[in-house]
């Protein structure tokens, strides 16, 4: 059964200056908690149903917290979701630093301002997909440890490295002309399909509704853009699907090159 101050704690952690105080985040479901123990994320609070810990007790071997059994009930109390689940769990925030050659040998991802945590939990998915290791937030991009976007990304939040910083900074270590080379997509950018492509750069992604912020755009060596089919009304595609359009694209001609 969980204590008051832990259920206090855990309805606390839907907002993001609490999750930054005690450095936690919520993780709920199956699946999801499942895969974060498997990563070596490190549990604050586990709860389950009886059944879920009885079947997953080789997992919960190496806990350094004792699980808390927890009925329907009160798992629908303390449960963000709308639906409970048979567990939830309480993890620390992961600590880390960009390393520089990472970013100079292969290719990233810069969100300039991207708002709905749907989307940055997409592309924090499709980036493990498409062996992306770090991506660079500014910091009015949606936070990484916001339930939503634990729940979207199903794990790859603890594969893929998310670190919060003024884009300037990171752009601003890649001058031009590169490589590494750093794209933007913009609605007027040059064809994706006809733009040289290099297996390193960065890759900038802007704001839902405003696109790439005007201070980043003489950071930008390569505007590049999505064409649309003639007959197509739509004048933009969701940012998470240009992720992965974009990404795709990258991988494509960097397998091109290593079959030469």
């Amino acid at each position: 059964m969980l204590s008051k101050n832990k259920q206090k704690l855990i309805r606390s952690l839907q907002q993001k200056k609490y999750r930054d105080r005690h450095g936690l985040f919520l993780a709920e479901g199956c699946k999801i908690v499942e895969e974060l123990l498997q990563e070596g994320a490190e549990a604050y609070i586990l709860a389950g149903t009886e059944k879920w810990i009885r079947e997953h007790s080789l997992l919960l071997n190496n806990l350094k917290v004792t699980p808390d059994l927890l009925g329907e009930k009160e798992m629908k109390s303390v449960s963000l979701m709308s639906t409970p689940q048979e567990v939830l769990a309480v993890f620390r925030k992961p600590v880390y630093s960009p390393a520089r050659e990472n970013v100079e040998q292969s290719i990233s991802l810069a969100l300039d301002n991207i708002q709905d945590p749907g989307n940055l939990g997409t592309i924090i998915r499709m980036a493990e997909w498409f062996g992306i290791h770090d991506i660079f937030c500014s910091p009015g991009t949606a936070d990484a440890f916001n339930p939503k976007v634990v729940q979207a990304t199903m794990g790859s939040l603890f594969r893929v490295k998310v670190h919060y910083i003024p884009l300037e900074e990171v752009l601003e270590r890649f001058p031009p002309p590169g490589p590494p080379h750093v794209y933007g997509t913009f609605p007027d950018g040059d064809c994706l399909y006809d733009t040289p492509l290099d297996y390193r750069g960065i890759i900038v992604l802007g704001n839902e509704g405003s696109g790439i912020s005007p201070a980043l755009l003489p950071r930008i060596h390569r505007k590049i853009s999505i064409p649309s089919h003639p007959g197509s009304g739509l004048d933009s595609l969701n940012v998470a699907v240009s992720a992965a359009v974009v990404c795709a694209e990258f991988r494509r001609r960097q397998r091109k090159v290593n079959r030469g």
